[in-house]
């Protein structure tokens, strides 16, 4: 990294560390560990040019949380090469993973950061996308905060796409350019997920979670069809905040109708606090610049001390199956690994111990058209237990809202067979009863 002299300006520095992604990435070496920025943040033309240099390079570690977009690093011809590392599977490296040509490490959202700043996981390069630099020399991470500050303290070495349709953002989401080692300047689109509009089915789900969202409560939920469902619910909901490791678009419309105004919240009183959101053009054009959301690092916003002081906080989260005593499988289906931890168990441990908190573990009552059930007597074998059965308080499919605190294990089973899927209750119900502690 080049010393910069007493006399030079940032300005200088900066237009001095711009080059190409071809040539910045010459700077990797065999061996290197490689943090991605991840979701809407993506490097792409990093990514790229690393990948067309996988001849000259081997034993290259490559570690990231979800990723939108293609991952050329993860295809088969390159395996020699590169092997991924992912925080949280996403599509892209799920195939990779599943086959054995790369590696997914179990850990909480929260406990990331930690486990970089300890080297647990080591980083010696960061790929970054950033918004040009302030008056001041300060560029913005944009809509992922997550754990990449963590990332970027440890690297020897700062590969920055400077992105001029970059929004920026507030909180703690600030890098001054004298970090950043090399600049790549580009000017595209940021990533945006397909949008799956929800049908009757999580539309029936929203409206049963919406149902137990109380008015002052701070919201915790995810992105995709059934998310976007319980927030098309929550309209005549009011002073709701939000407390999330991420939000999409449907937050959005919440926030300029009032609805969602943060004004109970305990933690960041008066802001939406989030640490990535993915969306459209329409939310990254809403946050950036806007004070009234506060972009924080995943080990403050999914510290589970942190979200148990927010009033009424209300976690709402999303499953692959649930057996009929609670358990909550989230990040596989028997040994083939799907997601992962993500925050589902900081937000579910926090909200549990919020005063007037809730957990919600939501999900369509079948999979595979209707031919399997999500609600199990027994997880399927191999499957890992992201949420136990003590954490959970609701869990909600199209049928109902089975309570499940403070219940027995044979009031679980009775609970959680009457919102599934009526054409399994009685294979559920004859299965409960082979195990002497849920007969009746």
């Amino acid at each position: 990294m080049k010393t910069k002299l007493a006399t030079e300006t940032w300005q200088e520095t900066y237009q001095a560390k711009k080059t190409s992604a071809e040539s910045a990435i010459q700077y990797i070496q065999s061996g290197d560990r490689i943090y991605i920025h991840s979701h809407a943040a993506c490097p792409v033309s990093l990514i790229s040019a690393l990948t067309a240099r996988a001849a000259d390079l081997s034993r290259v570690k490559i570690i990231h949380l979800m990723t939108l977009g293609e991952a050329p690093h993860a295809a088969s011809e390159y395996q020699n090469s590169f092997r991924v590392n992912a925080l949280f599977i996403g599509a892209n490296v799920r195939l990779a993973v599943n086959e054995g040509r790369a590696d997914y490490t179990p850990a909480f959202l929260s406990e990331i950061p930690g486990m970089i700043r300890a080297d647990l996981i080591p980083v010696d390069v960061c790929l970054v996308q950033l918004s040009p630099p302030d008056k001041h020399g300060y560029c913005s991470l944009g809509p992922s905060v997550d754990c990449t500050p963590a990332a970027i303290e440890k690297a020897r070495l700062v590969i920055a796409e400077i992105n001029e349709q970059m929004p920026r953002t507030h909180g703690a989401s600030f890098i001054h350019i004298d970090r950043v080692d090399h600049v790549v300047m580009v000017d595209r689109p940021l990533g945006e997920p397909k949008k799956i509009e929800p049908g009757l089915v999580e539309l029936a789900i929203g409206r049963n979670v919406a149902s137990l969202v109380e008015d002052g409560a701070t919201l915790q939920l995810g992105i995709g069809k059934i998310p976007d469902a319980v927030l098309a619910s929550l309209h005549d909901k009011k002073n709701l905040g939000i407390h999330s490791e991420m939000f999409s678009d449907g937050v959005v419309d919440l926030l300029e109708s009032g609805v969602i105004n943060n004004s109970r919240k305990t933690i960041f009183p008066g802001k939406s606090a989030v640490s990535f959101v993915i969306g459209s053009k329409r939310l990254y054009d809403f946050i950036d610049a806007n004070p009234l959301i506060e972009f924080q690092p995943c080990d403050v916003i999914n510290n589970p001390s942190l979200i148990s002081q927010n009033y009424k906080m209300t976690s709402i989260n999303s499953a692959l199956q649930v057996d009929i005593t609670g358990q909550v499988s989230a990040g596989s289906i028997g040994t083939n690994l799907y997601s992962g931890f993500g925050g589902q168990a900081d937000f579910v441990r926090g909200a549990s111990r919020s005063p007037g908190g809730k957990t919600i573990i939501a999900l369509a009552s079948t999979a595979r058209g209707d031919s399997t059930s999500r609600v199990v007597t027994l997880l399927t074998q191999g499957s890992g237990v992201v949420t136990t059965r003590g954490d959970v308080h609701y869990v909600v499919t199209e049928y109902g809202i089975a309570q499940l605190y403070g219940k027995n294990m044979r009031e679980r089973a009775q609970a959680m067979i009457e919102i599934a899927h009526p054409a399994f209750r009685e294979a559920l119900r004859a299965e409960a009863q082979t195990i002497p502690w849920l007969r009746d």
